[in-house]
């Protein structure tokens, strides 16, 4: 393979991987579904969480497996057919990348995407299976005994890249993780925020919820004036 198709191919398989990743499927979903954009409620996050909060699992959980699949799907398909290119762990590691970036800045929705979540669970699967596992675990349990998805995905995000370090080994892989981990959190400023007052949407919390509350609290306060 020339100098040149080294560097083509890998950016060809980047912008493929990007582009699959740019499909909103949260509102995609959603609009098959006949059911509101979720960039309108809840936390106005394109994801299967907040869709979740419109009270139709299966749209969430439609949502949720099309996230993950569009960034396991094209770092698999690396793995199967690239070889025969060149094609090897390095540009696995930059489609998925490039998957996961796409899904935070879509193309095809103004670059308004959602925190990546599930799409980097994806990437993460396709990469290392086992990596897959023990994060998806590390997710579970902090889910499953704060409620709190955000705080599961931040925990979580913080220890993929560490579990790929201290386990397997730094590379390509690790780098992806690191930079995923990194936009991770930086997405979920405004839940860490949350979290710290108190304040944050606890797992199964649906959108109305949050609504109705504000009307009411401002008919309190005209009651005192």
């Amino acid at each position: 393979m020339t100098g040149m198709q080294e560097t083509l191919f890998p950016l060809l398989a980047a912008v493929a991987g990007y582009l699959i990743g740019s499909l909103s499927f949260a509102v995609i979903v959603s609009r098959a579904m006949g059911l509101s954009d979720p960039r309108s409620y809840g936390s106005g996050n394109p994801g299967a969480t907040n869709v979740l909060r419109s009270g139709n699992k299966a749209a969430a959980i439609l949502t949720l497996v099309f996230d993950a699949l569009k960034g396991y799907l094209p770092v698999l398909a690396v793995f199967i057919w690239g070889p025969r290119w060149g094609l090897g762990e390095g540009t696995a590691a930059l489609v998925g990348l490039a998957a996961f970036l796409g899904h935070l800045w879509p193309v095809f929705f103004r670059f308004q995407g959602g925190k990546g979540v599930a799409t980097a669970a994806g990437v993460i699967f396709a990469l290392n299976p086992l990596l897959g596992v023990a994060t998806l675990a590390t997710w579970l349990i902090i889910a499953w005994f704060s409620r709190y998805s955000s705080l599961a995905a931040i925990v979580s995000a913080a220890f993929a890249p560490m579990y790929q370090l201290l386990i397997w080994e730094a590379g390509p892989t690790a780098f992806t993780l690191i930079i995923m981990g990194l936009l991770l959190v930086w997405r979920h400023q405004a839940n860490i925020k949350k979290l710290l007052a108190g304040t944050e949407s606890k797992l199964g919390a649906k959108a109305g919820s949050a609504a109705v509350s504000k009307p009411a609290h401002a008919a309190k306060a005209r009651k005192k004036s």
